[in-house]
């Protein structure tokens, strides 16, 4: 949570973290500012002391609401740095963050950088300053290790307030797929037809659902993956825009939408088939929602979250599937890990994966998603089941929207 960042920091041995970018689409100024309109920002956090937050003159009314302590970056006039600078715009940025860091008293030690910004620019201002202020260090992290991924691997109550909201517009979402698959005409050789007489395909289903989410006030930047038959065999196909809905063939319909203005996200997966399913698709199907139901049944505080991917390994080879522990890179049966953190990021900690430190476990106010699958692709079929869940502060295990488990849908215009 927010309130670890001080003791990250200090665990990190960094003295101060600055956080550069667009508060929109950005998780680490997202999660400090609380998001809202602010572009090309820079805040800067010295270790036990409030964050400050350097902005464009124009967004000053949106960096006070942030609630943060502001500071105009006309403070600094970009005229008379680039004239320092000769024409550099670079040098212009290094000797602006140096007389931002020096007035909030950091001409030495450690600093860490985060946020999104532009490689290549980031890069020349870094180095730049690295020459200006040779006594300051800046450092960087991995991605799937930073303070931020630590801090966020736990929810306070509005976090996870703002992710069960998104969920219930997920899965409003998914049941308007549903409603709006089953209630299709169906041609002779299987194919739905859309309300014009022409073929239902997958891009139409797409845009009926950016659609959807626009409407419910969501954002959709990761893109959905909505593909049927071969397709599910391979995690993450997106779909064939081409392919027709047909009957009796597997549909993945993974879909992780995330609040306007690139906030919190929800991770959610179903899988049908339309009107029968194909031999050995039920079987499949059976295994995955028996998988699932393994892991949900034992989730308990405090195990490393890798614990449950080898449960779910072993559960599948049982079954005679492969799996990442007995297989290297399986491209059929169990192909991926078990699932990972959701937050202002579709993935982040903690992860699941069979090499990932202990340390990932399952925490109270940790929110991740579970998704055992199995992929058959040269079967022309694959099964994912996913849901988003939170461990209560009491322990307890709570998946954040109930949504049927249903496989075959019955469609209501058509008779086998």
């Amino acid at each position: 949570m927010k309130s670890d960042i001080d003791s990250l920091m200090q665990s990190k041995n960094l003295n101060a973290i600055l956080v550069i970018g667009n508060a929109e689409h950005n998780p680490p100024m997202s999660y400090l500012t609380g998001g809202g309109h602010i572009s090309s920002a820079a805040l800067i956090k010295k270790r036990g002391e409030p964050a400050v937050l350097f902005h464009q003159d124009m967004e000053r009314d949106e960096a006070v609401k942030t609630g943060l302590q502001t500071r105009s970056y006309s403070n600094y006039p970009y005229k008379e740095l680039l004239e320092q600078a000769n024409g550099d715009p670079s040098l212009a940025a290094a000797i602006r963050l140096q007389r931002m860091l020096a007035d909030l008293g950091l001409t030495h030690g450690r600093i860490g950088l985060y946020g999104h910004s532009d490689v290549s620019s980031t890069l020349a201002v870094c180095e730049h300053l690295r020459r200006t202020m040779p006594d300051l260090e800046v450092a960087g992290e991995s991605s799937e290790n930073s303070l931020f991924m630590h801090a966020m691997e736990t929810k306070d109550e509005v976090e996870v307030k703002r992710i069960r909201k998104m969920g219930k517009i997920t899965t409003e979402v998914v049941g308007r797929v549903a409603e709006y698959l089953t209630s299709r005409e169906v041609h002779d050789n299987e194919v739905l037809i859309k309300e014009d007489g022409a073929p239902l395909a997958v891009a139409d289903i797409k845009a009926k659902i950016n659609l959807w989410l626009a409407e419910l006030g969501t954002e959709n930047p990761e893109g959905t993956i909505f593909s049927i038959g071969g397709d599910t065999g391979v995690p993450h196909s997106t779909g064939n825009p081409e392919d027709l809905l047909r009957l009796g063939q597997t549909i993945i319909l993974d879909i992780f939408p995330c609040e306007a203005g690139g906030g919190y996200f929800y991770d959610f997966t179903r899988t049908w088939c339309l009107g029968y399913a194909p031999e050995g698709a039920q079987e499949l199907y059976d295994d995955v929602r028996e998988a699932y139901d393994l892991v949900i049944k034992n989730l308990n505080l405090n195990i490393s979250f890798k614990n449950y991917q080898r449960m779910v390994c072993e559960f599948f080879e049982s079954k005679g599937h492969q799996s990442p522990l007995n297989t290297q890179n399986p491209i059929e049966g169990y192909v991926h890990s078990l699932g990972h953190g959701v937050g202002l990021n579709v993935h982040e900690r903690p992860w699941s994966g069979l090499i990932m430190a202990d340390d990932n476990i399952l925490k109270p106010n940790a929110v991740f998603a579970i998704e055992p699958g199995l992929y058959y692709p040269e079967q022309g079929m694959g099964v994912r089941i996913e849901d988003t869940v939170w461990v209560r502060p009491d322990g307890g295990v709570e998946i954040l929207v109930d949504y049927p488990y249903d496989f075959v849908l019955n469609m209501k215009k058509w008779r086998r």
